[in-house]
């Protein structure tokens, strides 16, 4: 059967089902309706049946949601009850605070490596996890089985070290450079432009001054 296409923003949703999920489990709740959910997650409950009905359902008429089955079926979709191996390029200050995120591996995020060209930086450890030199890049990658690396560069050198990290093998970019990568069809990007969201966090601001404030 033809897998049916799953919208953006049903995607960007399930992180946040996820997390919540996660929370709600923690504190030793065993099952949750659709309701219930809506009122933690500000989103409504005929959106969150919506979403899930993407991927089957998950949840009994009356009953409602199995809170450790539903969390364990998103994480399936999700992809992060495997591990993926990835790396930080640039050990600036970005890099070393991504690397000191304990929260990745929770996720099935391992770093195995930090690269950098600064030779001041070649041998020291964030959180244990050591910095090389892009000399090693190559041979790094296709040792520890990389799958994702996450850009954090100056623009000037990001597209040029993208290249670089196709041309070796990683299929998945997170991209931290306020630049807009061109890639093949077969490598993933996901842009996160800090600016951009700030922007946006501004708009919102301004339209709420305008409609309170005035």
């Amino acid at each position: 059967m033809e897998e049916r296409e799953i919208s953006k923003a049903v995607i960007k949703r399930l992180p946040r089902y996820y997390r919540y999920l996660g929370e709600i489990l923690e504190s030793g709740v065993e099952r949750i309706s659709s309701s219930e959910l809506s009122s933690r997650m500000k989103v409504t409950a005929s959106q969150i049946r919506q979403d899930l009905n993407n991927f089957g359902g998950f949840g009994q008429q009356g009953y409602g949601y199995n809170v450790k089955y539903l969390y364990e079926e998103i994480g399936k979709i999700l992809g992060v009850d495997k591990q993926h191996n990835m790396i930080i390029v640039g050990g600036g200050n970005l890099g070393q605070a991504l690397a000191n995120y304990v929260a990745f591996e929770k996720n099935g995020f391992v770093i195995k490596g930090i690269f950098d060209v600064n030779p001041v930086l070649k041998g020291l450890s964030v959180r244990g996890i050591q910095i090389h030199m892009l000399e090693d890049l190559r041979e790094f990658i296709q040792k520890e089985a990389i799958q994702i690396a996450a850009l954090t560069l100056p623009k000037s050198k990001a597209e040029e070290m993208t290249e670089l990290l196709v041309r070796y093998g990683v299929k998945a970019i997170w991209n931290f450079a306020h630049v807009d990568l061109q890639v093949p069809e077969d490598v993933l990007v996901e842009n996160v432009h800090l600016s951009e969201s700030l922007m946006q966090l501004s708009y919102n601001i301004t339209r709420y001054e305008k409609e309170h404030l005035e």
